[in-house]
């Protein structure tokens, strides 16, 4: 699943467009690489989001291609969150 997409539909941001645009600007990891808006996104793996003054890092236990805003919880775990000094 795009990374763009899966952020989305986990409801992890609200639009995919936002998405896209995080991931443009460098601010979007997957397992501490850099991650484009079309990178593949698997179960097991560890995505950080920088938004804000909030970087958050959650691990995918589940892809769907849609899901219910009750069971989109449930796609990933938080490992991290926290507040962060932007540049």
């Amino acid at each position: 699943m795009r990374l763009d997409k899966y952020l989305k539909v986990a409801r992890i941001l609200k639009r995919r467009t936002v998405s896209k645009d995080l991931a443009d600007h460098q601010r979007v990891l997957i397992n501490g690489k850099t991650a484009k808006p079309a990178s593949e996104v698997n179960v097991g793996d560890l995505i950080t989001v920088i938004f804000g003054q909030r970087q958050l890092t959650v691990k995918v236990t589940e892809t769907a291609q849609y899901t219910r805003k009750e069971d989109a919880a449930s796609m990933y775990e938080v490992v991290e969150e926290k507040r962060v000094e932007l540049e």
